[in-house]
């Protein structure tokens, strides 16, 4: 990809050097965007320091208070036409998805896809009810009311960049907030310059949004800022453990979405050439680089061997390649550090008494689809995340060792269960410590109108999207009305 190719919506000369504070500003400091699948320069983006998150904040802070007066339905047409921006520029969007993030095309259309749901369904929260009646003594009414936090701190990551930041961007938005955009440098121009312009050419009113790629001590500036109300943060447990300390330093609303090594649990009556083609889906999609990837399979020791062989067979059969040029399963890992992470456990995992069933290897930041079999709890692959196309399959005999293989974790973001017996499914799922939990399907699903959170290592016990955004991005005010104040007996 080259910048000539690039669309209105992203034309070079408004973000080339830039962060947007409302306006785009030129940066004195930057970072090239490189296209993982190819290592070619797309660009360079400004990034932000400590003193312009401090700035934006301020400024941040001071227009929210007039876009929370706006009437509602004011409010709920930027939205809408962030909405049709996003689907007019559909095509240009999944471009950059896909250079910028090493998505294939699939992957970045269903992406681009859910943002523009997100958008629509944001829209419909200004309209929404925004309390509640109490019951209170005669002659005074009671009511309980939700009210804008003020201004929200969102730093999302590189590998669903568009989507994770805009399912935070645009409720908090909706619901009268101003937020503050730290996306991931790598993923700076589709994970954070598609959200500005969408919402600059929408008419948002100039300073209520704010996005500047920046690095740690960026982030670590818009946790400590006395502006910012809250932090919605998702990205690694180990980043996502400081993060959720600092912001309880400063005493400010915390959510945390971080990793999972996510159970897919196989039963002996599943279909094993369905529950083979949900496994695939759920280790490789994206490259396995999604906090819900089928981390491992618990496959019933019935069916294993005949699993492991047509797994082994699918896995061998994937094409993996540049998705911008070819029609590949599976694009480049996120940089080489990502690679040589997912290239250690593999390494690792098999040391320690796994068996290498297929690929394991790589070609630049191509890493071919690899199963491990004969995986057992003491495994390093059992318990690491490993944010590569690593499908670790693990044996069981009964239910009950099924239950206690995918407990053993100190993550619980989500789970799923392959079975023609939907109750005993069910009866399973009981008692799996998750926060997603999936009858008949693999473990990558969101669908944005439904609770996203996990459990454990996964997160704080927070949910976002869906029922949970009026909940997240708004704050409880109570309030009482007289119609004469009392006379006190004091």
């Amino acid at each position: 990809m080259s910048t000539t190719t690039l669309s209105k919506l992203l034309d070079a000369g408004i973000w080339q050097g830039r962060l947007f504070t409302g306006s785009w500003q030129e940066s004195a400091s930057g970072q090239d965007v490189i296209e993982p699948a190819t290592g070619q320069k797309l660009g360079r983006i400004g990034m932000a320091g400590a003193a312009l998150v401090a700035e934006s904040a301020a400024t941040a802070s001071a227009a929210q208070t007039a876009w929370a007066a706006l009437p509602y339905d004011e409010r709920a047409a930027v939205l809408r036409r962030a909405a049709q921006l996003a689907e007019a520029h559909f095509a240009e969007i999944v471009e950059w998805v896909m250079c910028e993030s090493g998505s294939t095309r699939v992957k970045a259309e269903f992406e681009t896809s859910v943002t523009v749901k997100t958008l629509h369904e944001a829209a419909g929260l200004p309209s929404r009810a925004a309390g509640e009646v109490l019951p209170s003594v005669p002659g005074r009414l009671s009511l309980a009311r939700r009210r804008p936090l003020g201004v929200v701190g969102v730093i999302s990551p590189f590998n669903f960049p568009l989507y994770l930041a805009m399912r935070a961007v645009a409720p908090a938005i909706a619901l009268g907030n101003a937020v503050v955009l730290k996306p991931d440098p790598r993923t700076a121009v589709c994970g954070g310059f598609v959200v500005a312009r969408l919402f600059e050419l929408a008419g948002l009113p100039a300073g209520v949004l704010h996005v500047l790629p920046g690095d740690g001590a960026a982030g670590a500036a818009l946790t400590a800022d006395p502006h910012v109300a809250m932090i919605q943060f998702t990205g690694s447990t180990e980043a996502g453990r400081k993060v959720g300390e600092a912001a309880g330093r400063h005493l400010k609303k915390v959510s945390l979405e971080l990793g999972g090594k996510n159970s897919l649990i196989v039963l002996d009556d599943a279909d094993i050439d369905l529950a083979v083609a949900n496994t695939a889906w759920g280790a490789y999609l994206h490259q396995g680089q999604i906090c819900l990837a089928t981390g491992r399979v618990l496959v019933q020791r019935g069916i294993y061997e005949r699993f492991v062989e047509k797994l082994a067979a699918k896995a061998k059969g994937l094409t993996v390649g540049n998705p911008a040029t070819d029609d590949v399963a599976l694009g480049p890992l996120i940089n080489a550090h990502q690679r040589d992470h997912a290239a250690r456990v593999v390494k690792d995992a098999v040391s320690a008494g796994a068996r290498l069933e297929a690929g394991g290897g790589y070609r630049d930041l191509f890493f071919e689809p690899t199963v491990l079999s004969a995986v057992t709890p003491e495994n390093p692959a059992f318990r690491e995340e490993i944010f590569g196309p690593v499908a670790v399959v693990v044996p069981f005999d009964s239910d009950e060792d099924a239950i206690k293989l995918a407990n053993q974790s100190e993550y619980g973001l989500s789970m799923a269960i392959v079975s023609a017996n939907v109750g005993r499914a069910l009866a399973i799922g009981e008692r799996l410590r998750t926060g997603l939990l999936h009858i008949n399907d693999q473990t990558v699903n969101d669908e944005v109108i439904n609770p996203f959170g996990g459990v454990g290592a996964s997160g704080n016990g927070t949910s976002v999207g869906g029922p949970a955004n009026l909940e997240e991005y708004t704050q409880w005010q109570w309030l009482t009305v007289k119609g004469e104040a009392p006379l006190y007996p004091i």
